[in-house]
């Protein structure tokens, strides 16, 4: 376990592919073209850096509120029979826009959470936190971020001093997201924390109670429940369209490189395919259901020999069981190809997401059979940009002063049942859970705006 310190002396950052640079003639481009459609037209397309965004000089600098002034709309280009494009972005103007600073310049930072802000309508990207100096300033110029907003690990706590910057978003290796959770709210910011939340319930309980000391708001990057298809397979599941729930399968595997990667430290990542990609099938389930389960059993497996796997697990299978009388048989694995789908089995029909976890390309399919004939329904929506999703439901979060829908409690939640998971794998017995129990989105916030499809 990690303690907290002022200056930790190593924080893994993964290596990744450079993003290139923009290029000059898109530069140019931009400033011959007409600045206000124009940055409207590629917003949901090209990584925009903030800075790059802010000298878009007459897009909306005269906004008096965050949106409204700045919807741009134009006739319907499409029959009303055809499907519909969605509205524009329509994205604030950018001194409107919540200041992000990143921590951690991995694999995730630099292709998902960097390029996510071009599609942001609420947030921006103003600062950086890396232990590589020389990553962290080709990335600040990439996105435009000033070389006075790049901090150390060492130099992090100085972003008390940044008014520029009002939530920070950790994306670090799992034992180091309570410290810099703590560290990050003492400085006087948000804090918007990936998954899993921690190591132990223990830490969760101490990110929480700083968070609140601080006064203020913790959100864990649960993307999945941000990202439409997944909240319309929600929502298909409470209002029963095809009746009563009866057993779900989720399923989240992938075959782990041969490397030294801190995935398998049990010191940085607190477990193995479990916390990584296991979360998701349990944290999903709860969110589809809206009910917390109250039993849980496991079996955990990982190959001999196998050095991935000489301080982390393998595979895991679990059952969770609700109130309902629902069952969700759960898997995860390191060691296996690419698998990351759920089926939610109802009494006169099938939800089926496949894939259902990766960053794009997700796809649903609805199953049943209207008139005594079966037939398969797949909804056909665009693709989300999910971290841009989840970073803009906190910055209304922060802008409105209202409490993220996915806030620490969500993340202590699943850090106690993933503790009865490996509890019950070690004991080979089913362990009795009660927290939340009985209760409708017991550690959820107030649902984010829905996004049109």
């Amino acid at each position: 376990m990690f303690q907290e310190s002022s200056a930790p002396a190593f924080v893994p950052e993964a290596d990744a592919p450079a993003v290139g640079a923009t290029d000059a003639s898109r530069r140019q481009f931009i400033n011959y073209a007409g600045h206000g459609l124009l940055a409207t037209a590629v917003a949901g397309a090209l990584p925009l850096a903030a800075a790059e965004a802010a000298d878009l000089s007459g897009f909306g600098t005269q906004a008096q509120t965050p949106t409204g002034d700045l919807d741009i709309k134009l006739p319907p280009l499409d029959a009303s029979t055809d499907p519909k494009a969605g509205p524009f972005p329509n994205p604030d103007a950018p001194d409107q826009r919540v200041g992000y600073a990143i921590v951690g310049l991995g694999h995730l930072t630099l292709a998902e959470i960097l390029p996510a802000f071009g599609q942001c309508k609420h947030a921006k990207a103003v600062a950086l936190v890396s232990g590589n100096a020389d990553k962290m300033a080709t990335a600040a110029k990439q996105y435009g971020i000033k070389p006075s907003s790049c901090y150390s690990y060492q130099t992090y706590d100085q972003l008390k001093d940044n008014p520029e910057v009002q939530v920070i978003y950790i994306v670090l290796p799992n034992a180091q997201h309570h410290e810099f959770t703590i560290r990050g709210a003492r400085a006087g910011k948000h804090i918007l924390c990936e998954k899993p939340m921690a190591n132990s319930v223990k830490e969760c309980e101490e990110m929480i109670a700083a968070c609140n000391k601080a006064s203020k708001k913790l959100m864990i990057a649960y993307r999945i429940q941000y990202e439409p298809l997944n909240r319309a397979a929600m929502k298909l599941v409470r209002d029963k369209t095809y009746g009563k729930t009866k057993l779900i399968q989720m399923m989240n595997c992938q075959n782990q490189a041969y490397d030294q990667q801190w995935r398998h430290k049990k010191a940085l990542a607190g477990g193995g395919s479990l916390p990584d990609v296991g979360l998701y099938c349990l944290n999903t389930t709860r969110f589809l259901l809206g009910e917390e389960p109250n039993e849980v059993s496991a079996h955990i497996y990982s190959t001999p020999g196998d050095d991935r796997f000489k301080e982390v697990e393998e595979s895991v299978s679990f059952t969770l069981r609700f109130p309902s009388g629902v069952i969700s048989q759960c898997m995860s694995g390191y060691g296996s190809f690419n698998a990351k789908s759920y089926a939610v089995h109802a009494e006169t029909g099938t939800i089926k997401m496949d894939p259902a976890f990766p960053y794009k390309g997700l796809k649903q399919e609805l199953v049943h059979a209207p008139n005594g004939k079966q037939v398969t329904e797949i909804p056909n929506d665009p693709d989300k940009q999910q971290f841009a999703l989840e970073m803009d439901h906190m910055a209304e979060c922060v802008r409105n002063n209202k409490t993220p829908y996915t806030p620490g409690e969500e993340g202590l939640q699943d850090q106690r049942i993933m503790e009865a998971i490996y509890q019950s794998a070690k004991e080979n017995r089913p362990v009795k859970l009660t927290a939340g129990v009985g209760k409708t989105d017991a550690f959820r916030g107030p649902a984010p705006a829905e996004e049109p499809a």
